[in-house]
C-alpha cells in the first residue's frame, strides 16, 4: 500500500509531462487528479490504522548506495509521524488538483502543470517516508526543484522569475546548514541510518569538540546545523523573505506550498529528529526563541498587507513560528497537531483567496473588493469558517492546536518558554486582528470594485457591461465552479473538526499510545502540565483574540476613519510593517550588491585576464598577422616575379656556399 501512495503521484507526473500534449489536458487533469486522490484515500486508511494502534513498519524498495562503510536501502519508513503527514500532503494534495481544474481552465500550459503539481507530491511523500537522512534530503531538494517549478510557473513574468529564483537561492543557504548536519552526523555516528543515530544519541550527550580554540558541545552543534535546513524551508526569521515572493505562483500553488508541503518539511525534520535534539537543550532554545520571533514578526508585517495572497503568506510564517516554538519547549505532539490543523484552515483560506481573485477578475488588493458575501456566497462562509478556525474560537481546529502550544509553552516554566508564551500570545491578538480584516475588507461594506484597474479592464472588454455609480463599475462577480467549491466545503469541514476529533489522540490521553516512538518523549512531558495552567493565563490568548476581533471591527465596519488616523500618527511603524521589517532592502546592502559588485570584478578579470590574454588574445594575434600578411598580396605580377627573383637570390646565397665545400671534398 504505501509503495502505491508514494509512487502513484509520480507515475502520474511522468504521464502528464511526457505525453500530456499528445493525449490532451482533460487526461492529465484526469490521470494526476485520480493518482493524488487514490494516495490520498489510501493514505487516510493507513492513519486510521495507526489511531488503532497498527505497529510501525519499513518497506525496502532496493539497495541504493554501497560506498565505503556507507551503505544505503531505498526504503519507506511508516509510523505514526508518517501516517499524519500521509495525511496531510496527499489530502491538501489532491484538493489542491482538484480546484486546479477550474482555476487553470483557461491556461495553455496546464498539462505541464499537474505535472508539476504531482511532482511536488512526489518529492514531499519521499521526505517524510524516508528512513535515513540522505533519502530525507533527495526528497528535501525534490521539493526544492518542484517549488521553483511552480512558483515560476508563469515564466514569462520577471517578478515570477525573480520570486523562483529567490526561493530557490534562499532555500541554498539552509540546505547547505542542513548538508553540513548530515556529514556531521555521519562523522559522529558512521551512519545516517534513523534507526543507528538516535540509538546512539544519548552516548553523544555532553561530548564535545575543539574549534578555534573553543570547546563546543557535539549534539548542540549538529542540531543547529539541522536547524538552519530547516529555517529556510519552513521560512523562519532570517531566512523568511523567499516565502512571500512566492504569492507569484498559481494560487493553488500557493496553498499546496504554505499548507502541505515544503513549509511543513522544516517542522516535520524536526520531529523526526526529536532524539538528538533531546541531547541538545541548548539547541532546543534557539528553536524556541526563532519560532517566537517568528510568529510576533509576521504577524506584525500581517497586520499592514493589502494583497489578500500576502495577507495570508505572512499568516503561514506566523503559524510555522508557533510550530516552532512548541518543538522548542519539547511539546513535539503539539507542533505536529497544529500542522496538521493548520493544513485545513490554511489550504482553505488559500484556494477560497483563489476563489475571490477568479471571481474579481484577478484582483488581489483588498482596498478594491467590497461587499462580496452576496455575490460569492459559498466561497464567503467556506472562508469564515477558515477565519474562525486560524483566530481560534472553539470549538474550531486552531483553538485546540494554537492554544495547547501556548499552554506547553507556559509550562514549561523556563525562561525562553515565557518569552514564546508572551510573543505568542501578541500574535494571536495580531493574528485575530489581520484575519478578521480580511473578511470585512473582502465580503463586508461597500463595493469598491471601479477603483480596481482589473476589474475597468473586465468591463471595458465585456460590451454588455454598463456604467454604475454605485462601486461596482457595471461589474457582476460570480461564484467559482462547483469543482473549485468541493475542495473548500471540504476543507471547510476539516478546518471546523479536526481539532475536537484528533484532539485527544495528538495531545491528549491517548497520545503515548499513538505516538509510540515517532517523536521521541520527552525527559519532562510539558503536555502532562498544562491541564494545571492558571486560567488566566489559560484563556489570555483567546480574550486577545476578542481583543483582535474588536480592533478589526472597529476599525473596518463601525469607523473607517481608524486605520488612516492610525496610520498617520504611527506612521513610521506602519511603514516599517508594511516594509516587512525591511529584511529585503537590508539583505540587499549585506549580501545582493556586494555579491553583484564581486561578480562583476571577477568578471571584468576574466575578460580583460583571463579571456584576454587566452582565446581573445590568441584571436587577435591571429587577426593581425592576417591584416599584416595580406599587404603582402597586392594583385599586380610584377611584384609577385620580384618577390620570386628575392627568393630565389636568398636561396642561392645560402644554398651556393654549401654546394661549394661539397664540390672541394
Amino acid at each position: 500500500m504505501i509503495q502505491t501512495i508514494v509512487f502513484l503521484p509520480l507515475l502520474a507526473a511522468i504521464i502528464a509531462g511526457l505525453f500530456g500534449r499528445a493525449l490532451g489536458v482533460r487526461f492529465s487533469q484526469l490521470i494526476t487528479t485520480g493518482a493524488v486522490g487514490i494516495a490520498a484515500l489510501l493514505s487516510w486508511i493507513i492513519f486510521t490504522q495507526f489511531l488503532s494502534g497498527t505497529t510501525p513498519y519499513t518497506v525496502t524498495i532496493s539497495n541504493w548506495i554501497t560506498s565505503g562503510s556507507l551503505s544505503l536501502n531505498w526504503a519507506l519508513k511508516v509510523d505514526t509521524l508518517t501516517a499524519v503527514m500521509l495525511v496531510v500532503v496527499n489530502s491538501v494534495s489532491s484538493l489542491v488538483h482538484l480546484y486546479s481544474i477550474g482555476y487553470m481552465s483557461e491556461d495553455p500550459h496546464q498539462q505541464r502543470f499537474f505535472s508539476y503539481l504531482s511532482l511536488f507530491t512526489f518529492a514531499m511523500l519521499m521526505l517524510v517516508t524516508a528512513d535515513n537522512l540522505v533519502q530525507m534530503f533527495f526528497g528535501w531538494e525534490g521539493v526544492g526543484l518542484a517549488s521553483y517549478l511552480l512558483i515560476g510557473f508563469w515564466y514569462y513574468k520577471p517578478s515570477a522569475n525573480a520570486a523562483a529564483l529567490k526561493a530557490f537561492v534562499v532555500n541554498r543557504v539552509g540546505d547547505f546548514g542542513y548538508s553540513l548536519g548530515i556529514f556531521a552526523i555521519f562523522l559522529v555516528f558512521g551512519s545516517v541510518q534513523f534507526s543507528v543515530i538516535f540509538a546512539n544519541a544519548p552516548h553523544m550527550a555532553g561530548k564535545s569538540f575543539e574549534f578555534l580554540g573553543l570547546h563546543v558541545d557535539i549534539m548542540t552543534a549538529i542540531c543547529l546545523l539541522l536547524f538552519v535546513g530547516a529555517m529556510g524551508k519552513s521560512a523562519q526569521l532570517g531566512l523568511h523573505t523567499w516565502l512571500p515572493d512566492a504569492m507569484e505562483g498559481p494560487t493553488p500553488v500557493s496553498a499546496l506550498i504554505h499548507a502541505a508541503t515544503m513549509v511543513t518539511a522544516g517542522v516535520f525534520m524536526l520531529a523526526r529528529c526529536s532524539p538528538l535534539f533531546e541531547q541538545a537543550p541548548a539547541a532546543l532554545d534557539v528553536v524556541c526563541v526563532v519560532g517566537a520571533l517568528t510568529a510576533f514578526f509576521a504577524a506584525t508585517v500581517g497586520t499592514s498587507q493589502t494583497d489578500i495572497k500576502r495577507v495570508i503568506a505572512y499568516s503561514t510564517c506566523s503559524q510555522l513560528g508557533y510550530m516552532f516554538f512548541a518543538l522548542g519547549v519539547g511539546a513535539y505532539g503539539a507542533a505536529i497537531f497544529h500542522l496538521f490543523t493548520h493544513a485545513f484552515f490554511k489550504a482553505l483560506l488559500f484556494l477560497g483567496a483563489g476563489s475571490v481573485i477568479h471571481a474579481m477578475h484577478h484582483e488581489q488588493d483588498m482596498r478594491h473588493y467590497g461587499a462580496l458575501r452576496k455575490s460569492i456566497p459559498i466561497t464567503f462562509i467556506t472562508m469564515l469558517i477558515g477565519t474562525i478556525a486560524i483566530t481560534g474560537v472553539p470549538p474550531f481546529a486552531g483553538f485546540y492546536s494554537k492554544d495547547t502550544i501556548l499552554e506547553a509553552a507556559f509550562m514549561a516554566h523556563s525562561q525562553v518558554g515565557y518569552f514564546a508564551y508572551g510573543l505568542g500570545a501578541i500574535a494571536a491578538t495580531l493574528t485575530s486582528f489581520y484575519s478578521w480584516r480580511l473578511m470585512f475588507l473582502t465580503f463586508f461594506g461597500e463595493a469598491r470594485w471601479a477603483t480596481s484597474k482589473h476589474i475597468q479592464h473586465a468591463v471595458h472588454d465585456d460590451h454588455h457591461g454598463h456604467d454604475a455609480h454605485d462601486g461596482t463599475a457595471g461589474y457582476h462577480p460570480h461564484e467559482s465552479p462547483w469543482v473549485m467549491l468541493i475542495p473548500l466545503i471540504l476543507l471547510a469541514i476539516g478546518a471546523a473538526a479536526a481539532g475536537f476529533v484528533f484532539h485527544t489522540h495528538f495531545v491528549g490521553e491517548a497520545r503515548a499510545e499513538f505516538w509510540r516512538a515517532a517523536i521521541h518523549p520527552t525527559k519532562h512531558d510539558v503536555l502532562n502540565d498544562i491541564e494545571g495552567i492558571p486560567l488566566f493565563w489559560k484563556w489570555l490568548p483567546t480574550a486577545g483574540m476578542v481583543f483582535g476581533l474588536l480592533m478589526a471591527l472597529n476599525s473596518y465596519i463601525w469607523n473607517r476613519a481608524v486605520p488612516k488616523q492610525f496610520t498617520d500618527t504611527f506612521s513610521m511603524m506602519y511603514k516599517f510593517f508594511l516594509n516587512k521589517w525591511y529584511f529585503d532592502e537590508l539583505y540587499s546592502v549585506l549580501f545582493i550588491k556586494p555579491a553583484l559588485w564581486l561578480g562583476r570584478l571577477f568578471w571584468s578579470a576574466d575578460k580583460n585576464i583571463i579571456d584576454g590574454v587566452g582565446p581573445d588574445g590568441v584571436a587577435a594575434l591571429v587577426q593581425l598577422t592576417a591584416k599584416r600578411s595580406k599587404l603582402i598580396q597586392t594583385g599586380y605580377v610584377y611584384h609577385y616575379a620580384f618577390a620570386t627573383l628575392i627568393g630565389v637570390i636568398a636561396l642561392l646565397s645560402w644554398a651556393w656556399p654549401h654546394a661549394g665545400k661539397a664540390i672541394g671534398n
